[in-house]
């Protein structure tokens, strides 16, 4: 029997899904050193690869450029990787005020993971990372224009994982993107939480799904010279951010507002380094073309300077990195200033850094509220102003905005996901990473007594203790982490090793245990006591 393509999809959709999930019941016993083994052999795998990745990402969706999508495919991977290496996800993570409070990790389950066209094999392989480090499986959904890069990207890390001791089947994807499947794999029995990059129609879609999700939001991100800025490097870095990857990274420059005391000299500098400035009627050509009715044609997304130019009527060289149009107003009366996802920027003047404030915040509010601006000055207390004022989560400092927002020229988080805050229609502020991927159980001892008796108060541990260090050292921080992994009757594991198969039948019954023991119980305050 032929089914529809939409009907193939959702049955598709719901076996990935069950595959990650039985996947995922037997990783989620693995110790810490076994995680970390495997997440590391899959960074190191998508990094070696990230040129042909890049290449394959390009031609498939004709966004951006190689040599950044490299860029984008190594910082996914690597940098990544040297972010959350040491961060604990089995087991005791922390242990506050003197051992009454015990933090302790549990994965979520599976993930589902949105994929978009623009940043298609780092976003893939970022998520697959963050996934498995907090021992989750994922199931990815990409966009239909990215199908093969994606689902090569995620060949490469899962292939490495399972080299490493994952168990076969934690990372899928699904071969027959449609927006039936989409929406029956977030809705999927299997499926724990939702993490969704893409359209703002798709990320809507994700939180009505009834699932936990972390999604985006739109970033119509300004950059605001101000008066005391080293404008040259700040029309650099503008011009790097909104060129990078041809401006397909959702923290893209957008708009330059600029002093008017610094308007002529930022615009020499523009220009010397190719930007172009449009005259009313090539303006005029360009809103017809990029922005219809206030919304993004999505035909000029990651294209070239010269090529939309071209698209819209008018020529201009080869060489154009920018193509710049001045504004005076924003909304749907000035459709330039709007999200374009391009080599292209709104030009504001303004008077001050009161009245550049107030036109940031308008440009936030008309497109990216809850994300990221840049901010170029050298006066302390205006950026500081700036900071405590912008409807922004991530205000970034003479830096471009694009790579400063996602954590690559700038000390944040660095993440191919960035929450925009209830402000922007999401439950996170922050740059989303391993951290948000894991449960947290909290062991907690008595602190204001109700009742008199003798009883155990504590653990007797010093407080704010370093677990990592104690993990390390194998004392009782790692014995009750293993105790927690193992359960009662469970197989123990080598830890840089494979953990022993079992058929399906037995591993329900087996990993599933009831809890620690009362002899092992005893050994534990035993040990404490000594």
């Amino acid at each position: 029997m032929n089914l529809d393509k939409d009907l193939q999809s959702i049955q598709e959709a719901r076996t990935l899904a069950a595959k990650a999930k039985e996947a995922q019941l037997e990783f989620k016993h693995y110790n810490q050193e076994q995680v970390d083994k495997i997440v590391k052999a899959m960074a190191d795998a998508g990094y070696k690869e990230a040129e042909r990745l890049a290449r394959m990402a390009y031609e498939e969706t004709g966004f951006g450029k190689v040599a950044d999508k490299t860029i984008k495919n190594q910082f996914g991977t690597k940098d990544v990787w040297e972010s959350i290496k040491d961060l604990k996800t089995v087991g005791v993570i922390d242990v506050q005020k003197n051992g009454k409070i015990l933090k302790i990790a549990e994965p979520m389950g599976v993930v589902a993971a949105l994929v978009p066209s623009t940043n298609p094999t780092s976003t893939a392989m970022f998520k697959a990372i963050i996934s498995l480090k907090c021992r989750n499986g994922i199931v990815v959904s990409h966009h239909p224009k990215a199908l093969k890069c994606t689902t090569e990207a995620l060949r490469v890390v899962s292939e490495a994982a399972e080299k490493a001791g994952a168990p076969k089947g934690l990372i899928q994807c699904l071969t027959i993107p449609t927006l039936e499947g989409t929406d029956a794999l977030m809705k999927d029995k299997n499926i724990a939480v939702i993490l969704a990059t893409g359209g703002m129609p798709m990320v809507h879609a994700a939180y009505s799904s009834g699932k936990p999700a972390y999604g985006v939001g739109s970033g119509n991100v300004p950059a605001f010279i101000e008066r005391t800025a080293n404008y040259q490097k700040a029309v650099a870095d503008i011009i790097y951010g909104t060129t990078f990857d041809k401006g397909t990274l959702c923290s893209s420059e957008q708009a330059m507002i600029v002093d008017r005391s610094l308007r002529e000299k930022v615009i020499d500098e523009a220009k010397r380094i190719g930007c172009y400035f449009v005259n009313a009627e090539e303006k005029k050509k360009l809103e017809n073309k990029v922005a219809r009715g206030a919304k993004l044609n999505a035909d000029i997304v990651g294209k070239p300077a010269s090529w939309i130019a071209n698209y819209a009527g008018f020529s201009v060289p080869e060489n154009t990195t920018v193509l710049i149009a001045e504004c005076d107003k924003v909304g749907k009366d000035e459709p330039l200033s709007i999200e374009k996802l391009s080599p292209m920027l709104a030009f504001y003047t303004v008077d001050g850094w009161l009245e550049g404030c107030h036109r940031s915040i308008e440009l936030l509010e008309f497109g990216g509220i809850g994300h990221t601006m840049a901010i170029h000055s050298n006066d302390k207390e205006i950026i500081m102003k700036f900071a405590l004022e912008k409807p922004a989560f991530r205000i970034v400092v003479n830096t471009p905005a694009s790579v400063g927002a996602v954590g690559y020229t700038t000390g944040l988080m660095p993440s191919m996901t960035l929450g925009p805050g209830t402000w922007g229609g999401s439950i996170i502020s922050e740059n989303v990473t391993a951290k948000h991927l894991m449960n947290v159980k909290t062991l907690a001892f008595e602190t204001r007594p109700v009742n008199p008796g003798n009883c155990v108060t504590s653990f007797d541990l010093p407080s704010d203790m370093n677990i990592k260090s104690s993990y390390q050292e194998g004392n009782f921080t790692k014995q009750i982490e293993e105790r927690l992994r193992a359960r009662a009757g469970n197989p123990s594991t080598n830890p840089l090793g494979n953990v022993s198969r079992k058929s399906v039948s037995e591993k329900h019954s087996a990993l599933l245990g009831s809890g620690i023991s009362e002899d092992e119980i005893q050994k534990i305050i035993r040990e404490f006591n000594k």
